[in-house]
Formats: structure tokens, C-alpha cells, sequence
């Protein structure tokens, strides 16, 4: 959907979800620490989802407040404030997807029956492991991709420990269908990244981003916005990566910037750790993922090609849309507007040249 168009949908949004809670007031501590929370919405979470990853991945670590700054720091920092500061002015970004860009996950139980998903060109020798993943996958039944082209499925199950996720998922007559994906087992211990011990046959260029970090990773959940604390760092997306080159954790890039004054995939920034949150005011959202990001950080997952991104989980599972009341009726631009963007920092980074 063209970024002009969505001020209409956002109000339509509203309107068709106002029954679903008052919105929260803002809170604003005296001080907002590592353990703080901020309170988004009236209505609490059902329940809390496990964290994916292990507890030291680069998802779940918290970023020492020594951690090492890259020297291309203060010039890669202040080239993402100022595209901030310019897709500001034209109303574009940045932005918080919940949909097309973003993924549904489908949190299933033990028993849930398996289907079988139809790797594209499966018989190409590369593929063959990954379609070995997906012969048993458990798709719930009225399971439904992103929109979009990126089509995007995640499929997690506690109870097994194990998650896939599927590019370009479809349901054809019946029997599913995908372009890419990848499949992680012992999720629970994994480091958020793909490695050969992911699955059974796993490669590192596995996975349904264009960096293999997961697509659910780093993405911001509905009970993490409804409990007003966002436990893990935070993926983004920006307009153009620097091409041929990634940062670990990413494990491949299709950047197409040649600029050396853009962020390769896998770069990894925090806010400040001295910077004072609580002076800043921000609106409650904006405030729990200011916190997140000055305690884990952003990494760069992906580019889009328009805009600065995060993401939010579709909430196609839910059965309906809890963004408008969650975000206080307020578009994802305007509460990003007061993210403190030029306060980041470029932790050290590990690069490598892109061998495709």
C-alpha cells in the first residue's frame, strides 16, 4: 500500500477496532531504567510467549554499556538520522509494519497435524534439505501469509521447541507452497542466526530474509505492546544496504547500496546508554522501544527500498486488528517522529564481503 494511502486505512482501522480497549495514559518515571516498564494499553496479555532464542543470542543479550563503537560510527549514525529526518518531512516513514512487511506467528500446540510444504524447485541440490525441513510442518488449517509479495509464515511450537518459517507461502488447492524459508530446531537454544546445527541438513543461507536472521526475530509482539516491555532487540529495516558486504550476525545481504556511508545487514545499533529516556516524554510505544533499543539495540534484518522499518507481528492469528488502540490512534510515523534517531551508537562491527 503506497505510505499516502495509509493515513485513510489507519483511520478505517480505528474505527473498525474501537471496541477493543481504552487507550493508556502515558507514564513517565522518574527514571526509566533497564528494568522499567511502560504501560501501552488497558488491557492485559492473556499469557506471556516464551522468548525465541537463547538468552545470550544477539537477540536476548543485553548490550554492555562498554560494548566497543565501530569508528564508522559517528558517520553511519548521523546518514540514518538525517534519511529519518527526511522521510519525516514527506510523511513516508519511518515506520512500524504490521502486515505486509512484517509476519504472522502462528503459536501451535503439540498435537497440531503437519502438512507437507512444496519447496520450489526442490529438486535443485541446494534446496533438498530445506524441502527434507518442510515435509512436516504444522500449519494450522486457516493459517494465512502476510500480504504482500514477501508472504511471509512463521510456525512456532513450544511444546517441540522448533520453528519454520516460509517465503512466498501460499495454499494452492489445498497443499502449500513456498519460494525459500528455513526451519530451526532447539529454538529455545538457538543463537538467532542460522548455522549448519539449526536443523538436520541446515545451511547459513537458509532462512526468509535476505541476511537469514529470522523474520520473527526482532520483531515486536502484541503481548510485548500490551505489557508495555519489549525484552529483545529490535529488527530493522532501512532503505538501501550497503551492498556486498554484511555484518555478523547476518550471514548473507542483498544490499544494493554501493555508498561506504551506508549500514551493511547484521549492523547492530543501541541508544546511548546515558541518554535519559524519561526526559525525553515520549508516547508510551515509543518509549518501550526506546528502552529496548538502548538495552539490546536494532539490528539491521532487511532493507525495504522506501523507508526505515520495524516490525510488529501480523495479527492475522488473532482474528483482528489491536494496532490502532495499542498505538493510541496515532499513525506508526508519528510515533517514530520522536524517536531519538541521532542518539544511536554503531556497535563494533564484524564484517564480511559477499561471495554471491
Amino acid at each position: 500500500m503506497p505510505r499516502r494511502v495509509r493515513s485513510l486505512a489507519w483511520a478505517l482501522l480505528a474505527i473498525s477496532t474501537i471496541g477493543l480497549g481504552a487507550c493508556g495514559e502515558s507514564v513517565h518515571p522518574a527514571h526509566i531504567g533497564y528494568a522499567s516498564t511502560v504501560t501501552i494499553g488497558a488491557r492485559p496479555a492473556a499469557s506471556v510467549t516464551p522468548r525465541l532464542f537463547a538468552p545470550d543470542s544477539v537477540w536476548n543479550a543485553p548490550v554492555s554499556p562498554d560494548a566497543p563503537i565501530d569508528p564508522a560510527s559517528p558517520a553511519l549514525v548521523r546518514q540514518l538520522a538525517a534519511e529519518a529526518a527526511s522521510e519525516q518531512l514527506q510523511a513516508t516513514g519511518p515506520y512500524i509494519e504490521t502486515s505486509s512487511d512484517s509476519t504472522p506467528i502462528y503459536r501451535v500446540p503439540a498435537d497440531q497435524p503437519t502438512v507437507r510444504v512444496a519447496l520450489d524447485e526442490p529438486t535443485v541440490w541446494w534446496r533438498a534439505s530445506l524441502q527434507a525441513a518442510l515435509a512436516a510442518v504444522p500449519i494450522p488449517a486457516d493459517a494465512r501469509p502476510a500480504p504482500g509479495s514477501d508472504g511471509h509464515l512463521t510456525i512456532y511450537q513450544p511444546a517441540t521447541d522448533r520453528l519454520w518459517e516460509l517465503f512466498q507461502a501460499r495454499n494452492v488447492g489445498g497443499e502449500w507452497h513456498a519460494a525459500w524459508g528455513g526451519a530451526i530446531e532447539n529454538v529455545s537454544h538457538s543463537p538467532g542466526y542460522y548455522t549448519d546445527r539449526s536443523w538436520s541438513g541446515a545451511h547459513s543461507w537458509w532462512g526468509s530474509t535476505a541476511s537469514s536472521l529470522p523474520v520473527p526475530a526482532g520483531t515486536i509482539t502484541i503481548d510485548e505492546l500490551r505489557r508495555g516491555a519489549i525484552d529483545h532487540a529490535l529488527a530493522l529495516a532501512v532503505p538501501l544496504a550497503r551492498e556486498h558486504v554484511y555484518s555478523s550476525p547476518a550471514q548473507r545481504t542483498d544490499g544494493r547500496n554501493p555508498s561506504p556511508a551506508s549500514l551493511p545487514e547484521g549492523a547492530h545499533l543501541r541508544l546511548r546508554p546515558t541518554l535519559d529516556l524519561a526526559s525525553l516524554h515520549l508516547p508510551p510505544v515509543t518509549a518501550a522501544i526506546a528502552l529496548a533499543a538502548q538495552r539490546y539495540g536494532l539490528i539491521v534484518r532487511d532493507q525495504t527500498g522506501h523507508a526505515i522499518g520495524l516490525f510488529a507481528e501480523d495479527p492475522a492469528p488473532t482474528g483482528s486488528n489491536p494496532y490502532p488502540a495499542l498505538f493510541e490512534y496515532r499513525e506508526p510515523t508519528e510515533l517514530l517522529a520522536r524517536f531519538p534517531w541521532r542518539d544511536l551508537e554503531l556497535l563494533h562491527m564484524d564484517l564480511h564481503r559477499s561471495t554471491g
